[in-house]
């Protein structure tokens, strides 16, 4: 029978909110108070254990909880929101944490239960609308049933594939009180176990056995990377990672060759996983982002480790699906690896000889190519930064050219982070998640590296940043395109259609929301620039840095792709394509 915790006592919905939300590991929430939820705001006020957070927009709000939850060491995101329109607002933040499989508690207001009266004020089913991008949706019905209800939507938050969850607490519940005897005690969900012992062996021989085995990592790797690294070095095999993934094995590690493996990878990625007999690969879905629009080249012994259990085979065929949480089967795969394996070493110095290779020649030809342009080269750029980053400082980045640079060009070098909207890859996201990531970890630096056109989207959010004190800085790659489309639009349409952005003046922003504004024109300006923006952040100023990037040389990623997609047209389409491509470079 489940513990009780004795209250004897008349409680309104609002006060076991507040009670229910404090057994769990929340230091935040995130939202605007209004009708339907003023009563929740005035509890959460009296918490000693919960910081109610006043955001510009809900959207930005459920970013911020986003990065909560995949920086702040087992913490959940945490909305509360009004109904309706406050729903709607947050449902980009809700969408990318619901595909990226990112836990979230969402707390809503809602319209009262006891009236007699219809078409009230934000009365909207917000149960289905939430439905097909949440793990579950709840509507409270009585007092009863608050504490219960958000502790299941809690579970089912962090358990299997985490995801979002969305609780209603109608106004006329949260407002009055019942008497209420006692209510059920948190109890933390525990890890899943694995009983399949004979599948991990037969993986672990499969691995053994192979003459030039690689792994692709996921975030459902990010907290087993030691065993990740440890696997590597067993095998001597190069490792790859996801863009989320890229914080799940450390980027200075002499085996990590790049993100993905596809013709849309990096140099040291494509050619280390050449001839790849076998691929171990843990917490991915093999996703259209990773694996450069599915180009890449899967072998058919494939050792595939998800929580889920509709991604094993679902893209790829997997020879041996181990399902289950990679906590758990990763540390006994290493075990059984060790047991089934001989020394690798010439094969480990082989690899790494060839990534540092191809690392080193890859950022010479970045060099080079800044050498042609006045603007800031990326490759300078990033080099910089990381020279004066602590290593856990944290990287939060949008959808964009940017997002890709930095996955070729940044080095990552712990867990969770570096952090991006990925499946759903929402613009918008940069912004509000590093708020978030520095509400989480105060003591560690915190950067965005976010283009002009996504900061545009919810760069007002910075104003939470100045209030709250959270020194981000924020490096906005700055060219007056959406370059990573103008880009792709380019070649086959010789035309820039509702890409080039409307002149906009940084410094007015950083005017607007408290923050410090400086610019980087030339690559001799990168160093200085860096160390003072980083120096005003400690000072718990967020700082807006006006990067004039040069966008002029194409990412591989951006190549690879293109090339890839290209190939899969039918062959009508693809000669249409190609000859209307060449007509307009001829006729302008």
């Amino acid at each position: 029978m489940a513990a009780l915790v004795k209250i004897g006592a008349k409680k309104t919905g609002a006060w076991l909110v507040r009670h229910a939300l404090e057994q769990l590991p929340i230091s935040h929430t995130f939202g605007i108070p209004g009708v339907h939820n003023t009563e929740i705001y005035d509890e959460l006020a009296k918490s000693e254990s919960i910081d109610p957070v006043l955001v510009t927009h809900e959207g930005g709000a459920s970013f911020i909880a986003d990065a909560i939850s995949r920086t702040g060491g087992g913490r959940i995101g945490c909305l509360v929101i009004v109904p309706a329109a406050g729903v709607t607002h947050a449902m980009s933040g809700i969408g990318e944490a619901f595909l990226d499989g990112i836990p979230m508690l969402i707390i809503s207001g809602g319209i009262r239960g006891d009236g007699e009266f219809g078409y009230q004020l934000h009365e909207l089913d917000q149960v289905e609308l939430l439905r097909g991008v949440t793990k579950g949706a709840y509507r409270v019905k009585r007092h009863e049933d608050v504490v219960p209800i958000i502790y299941e939507a809690y579970h089912r938050a962090v358990t299997g594939v985490p995801g979002p969850t969305f609780v209603e607490i109608p106004y006329d519940v949260a407002l009055f009180q019942k008497k209420i005897d006692a209510v059920p005690a948190f109890v933390p969900p525990e890890l899943p176990t694995f009983h399949d012992d004979a599948l991990i062996e037969e993986a672990a021989r499969l691995l053994a056995k192979a003459k030039r085995p690689g792994i692709f990592v996921g975030w459902g790797a990010v907290d087993v990377s030691r065993e990740v690294e440890a696997l590597a070095e067993l095998l001597g095999a190069p490792v790859s990672t996801t863009l989320q993934g890229m914080s799940a094995f450390r980027g200075s590690h002499p085996l990590h060759a790049g993100m993905g493996f596809s013709p849309a990878a990096v140099p040291a990625a494509t050619e280390a996983f050449e001839g790849c007999d076998c691929l171990l690969a843990i917490g991915t879905r093999f996703g259209e982002i990773p694996t450069g629009s599915y180009g890449c080249k899967v072998p058919k012994d494939l050792v595939h480790v998800d929580i889920d259990p509709a991604v094993i085979g679902r893209n790829y065929p997997a020879k041996i699906g181990l399902v289950g949480d990679a906590r758990v089967i990763v540390p006994r795969l290493l075990e059984a690896t060790r047991r089934a394996s001989s020394s690798n070493l010439k094969r480990r110095a082989r690899v790494e000889a060839l990534i540092e290779k191809q690392k080193r020649a890859y950022f010479e030809s970045w060099v080079a190519h800044a050498k042609t342009n006045d603007r800031v080269s990326p490759a300078l750029f990033f080099a910089e930064l990381r020279a004066q980053l602590d290593d856990d400082a944290i990287m939060a980045v949008d959808d964009g050219n940017h997002t890709f640079l930095a996955a070729e060009l940044f080095e990552v070098r712990t867990p969770r982070s570096f952090i991006s909207p990925t499946d759903f890859n929402c613009m918008g996201y940069c912004v509000p998640a590093a708020i978030g990531a520095k509400l989480a970890n105060p003591s560690r630096q915190v950067v965005g590296v976010v283009g002009d056109g996504a900061f545009l989207m919810t760069a007002m959010e910075i104003l939470t940043a100045t209030t709250e004190g959270a020194g981000v800085v924020y490096f906005v790659f700055h060219d007056g395109e959406l370059s990573q489309i103008s880009q792709g639009q380019e070649i086959p349409y010789n035309r820039k259609t509702c890409t080039i952005l409307g002149e906009v003046r940084l410094e007015g922003i950083a005017i607007a929301t408290g923050a410090r504004y400086l610019r980087i024109d030339r690559n001799e300006e990168i160093a200085d620039r860096i160390r003072e923006a980083l120096a005003t952040a400690e000072r718990k100023q967020p700082v807006i840095v006006d990067v004039r990037i040069d966008y002029s040389k194409r990412t591989r990623f951006t190549q690879g792709v293109v090339s890839t997609v290209l190939r899969r047209f039918p062959l009508g389409d693809k000669a249409r394509f190609i000859g209307r491509a060449f007509v307009r470079k001829v006729t302008g």
